[in-house]
């Protein structure tokens, strides 16, 4: 009994060895992804983009404008005009927070007054527009104006700069909205990669590719008839997940026919990724595996678990290639504030971008497998 089962452990521990895709996907799940993971998700919000509308253009405005970016907290992201403008930056999501500083700024302290200054901040992800409002507070609380600005008769327990913080899109701070459309994107994005991927693979287990390559049935028709029934269903799966949002009190702010075109598109890139994980796997199990083994690292780039700019340069830079990043700003900027293609068009731009690259991959892939 003990040889036979030491040469099934012989067998087993060959067959594994054998296996390069498992052997990749171990080692790169015990090194880079461990790596990865460690280096992106910091909870800690970081370099978060500050627009400065310096209505007052004041050395004490410009101080403050100082303090704010002084430290790690905030980085410049362009200074508005006005409040409309700034706005516009939040909804657009080039902006998490803009600091209006009024005309009377400088006057105000020179009175000796408090000189209120207005904080907006995106409430969409309320866990980063919640430590936004505590750095941009402790700036304010640590400010000191410049010499001369001040007047000397000021009380010095009452604050030289009031702050009046208004959080736009999710002004209750309800964390329960992020993570509903954040969920509704992953779903969306495994059905996408899963199933044409699962369905190929399966198929080709189970030899039915091999007895469809001697009818007339072309590599063509395959390949859009493996995509195009998964991006239907995709679409319409969507449409229940409307009801769950709404039960969760998240509105519809937006268009839903841009919502759902822009969807299209975001499924039109997972799908072509789901190709190509059924052309190189060789068991259902393989697809799975790689599919995961891909989803793990779009999902820590993609600013659902841990913002991107708290991440370090090469990450933000590795995360532009991720559809799920420029889905959630999508699924965000739609629900919550109401953005349209105005607002949006950077990011479908750069869903049919990756889109059409993964889908040309994916068809010169299949056709080379399976035509």
């Amino acid at each position: 009994m003990g040889i036979r089962l030491g040469g099934l452990l012989i067998k087993e521990l060959l067959q594994f060895l054998r296996d390069p895709v498992m052997l990749v996907m171990i080692l790169w799940l015990y090194t880079g992804e461990v790596i990865m993971c460690t280096r992106s998700l910091s909870l800690e919000a970081q370099n978060l983009p500050l627009a400065v509308v310096d209505l007052d253009r004041s050395p004490a405005s410009r101080a403050l404008a100082d303090a704010f970016l002084a430290g790690d907290a905030f980085r410049p992201a362009g200074h508005p005009r006005s409040e409309a403008q700034a706005m516009s930056a939040l909804q657009a999501g080039s902006a998490r927070a803009a600091l209006v500083i009024p005309e009377t700024f400088a006057r105000d302290l020179a009175r000796g007054v408090p000189a209120p200054v207005q904080l907006l901040l995106d409430g969409a992800d309320s866990n980063v527009a919640a430590q936004a409002r505590g750095f941009a507070l402790a700036a304010l609380q640590g400010f000191a104006p410049p010499p001369g600005s001040q007047a000397r008769t000021a009380l010095p327990a009452q604050p030289q700069v009031q702050a009046v913080v208004r959080a736009w899109y999710n002004p209750d701070q309800n964390s329960r909205r992020f993570t509903v459309l954040s969920m509704i994107a992953l779903a969306g994005f495994i059905v996408g990669v899963i199933h044409p991927a699962a369905s190929i693979v399966r198929e080709r287990e189970t030899g039915t590719l091999e007895q469809l390559r001697v009818t007339p049935i072309g590599s063509a028709d395959l390949f859009v008839a493996k995509t195009l029934p998964t991006l239907f269903m995709g679409l319409v799966s969507v449409l229940p997940s409307l009801v769950i949002a709404r039960l969760f009190e998240v509105p519809l702010a937006g268009s839903l026919g841009l919502f759902l075109a822009l969807t299209g598109l975001f499924l039109f890139s997972a799908i072509g990724l789901g190709v190509l994980v059924a052309a190189i796997a060789r068991t259902l199990q393989q697809a799975l595996l790689l599919a995961f083994f891909g989803l793990f690292p779009l999902l820590f780039l993609s600013g659902t678990i841990a913002p991107v700019e708290s991440m370090p340069e090469v990450l933000q830079q590795a995360s532009v290639v991720s559809p799920l990043r420029h889905y959630m700003d999508v699924i965000l900027g739609i629900f919550l504030k109401g953005a349209g293609l105005a607002e949006l068009w950077p990011q479908a731009l750069a869903l049919l971008v990756i889109g059409a690259v993964l889908f040309a991959a994916a068809w010169a892939v299949f056709r080379r497998e399976f035509g």
